[in-house]
């Protein structure tokens, strides 16, 4: 007969506590022990830093100056405040703008500019804020300044419609232009006299009276209010 194995005690204990450390160490692939994600705190924008708007107006401009005298610009900058400092430009033939004169406001925000114009022509005329801490920027167009020199002129036509105009084409009671001895044909010329302003072209040549530089035409002299012989102010 068969004799049957005994199991020693000792062996069974270790058996035992080998399974019981086993089953208590825990799986590393196991996903509920994994350590939750870092939470990356929030960070706030700082505030952003807004201008309060600000507006410019031209109150007057002296446009019709003589050369030598000084187109003058005055305005207000709102919202009110002294010691701003405001600039006033001229634009330029082959654009942008030139700064001529600078003032500071007043408490009204009240100013004043002045440009001493030298040469005759047409300037366009701006006014410009460049701003503050707390006020935004503000340009504001002031429109057109011209500039003159006096010139004495005549007129012509009665008689003469019909005829050859030295600039091409012929002469009518509607045309609009002057006669010169010198400026080329088609320059427009700025004729200003007792507060009507025209601009016209050169047309035709003359005039051949001694001591004149401008013969209108009877259009022309009907849109100036023009007398028989007289000054007028032009810008060429």
């Amino acid at each position: 007969m068969p004799r049957l194995k005994t199991l020693s005690a000792p062996g069974l204990a270790g058996a035992l506590l080998s399974t019981t450390i086993l089953a208590a160490t825990p799986s590393s692939a196991s996903s509920d022990t994994q350590a939750p994600p870092a939470t990356i705190p929030a960070t706030t924008a700082a505030p952003v830093a807004t201008k309060a708007t600000s507006t410019l107006r031209i109150r007057s401009v002296r446009r019709t100056v003589l050369a030598g005298r000084r187109v003058v610009v005055r305005g207000v900058l709102r919202p009110a405040g002294s010691g701003r400092a405001v600039s006033l430009q001229l634009g330029r033939a082959r654009g942008g703008w030139t700064t001529v004169d600078h003032d500071r406001t007043d408490g009204r925000g009240r100013y004043v500019l002045m440009w001493r114009a030298s040469r005759i022509g047409t300037k366009r005329v701006r006014v410009h804020f460049g701003g503050t801490r707390e006020l935004g920027s503000a340009r504001e167009l002031g429109g057109t300044a011209r500039v003159y020199r006096r010139a004495v002129a005549s007129w012509y036509g009665p008689g003469l419609y019909g005829g050859h105009l030295a600039c091409g084409g012929t002469l009518s009671a509607g045309t609009l232009g002057v006669a010169h001895k010198s400026l080329p044909c088609g320059t427009k010329v700025t004729l200003h006299y007792h507060g009507r302003t025209v601009r016209v072209p050169v047309v035709d040549r003359g005039p051949y009276v001694g001591g004149r530089e401008f013969d209108l035409t009877a259009a022309t002299k009907q849109k100036l209010g023009f007398g028989s012989t007289g000054t007028v102010l032009s810008t060429r």
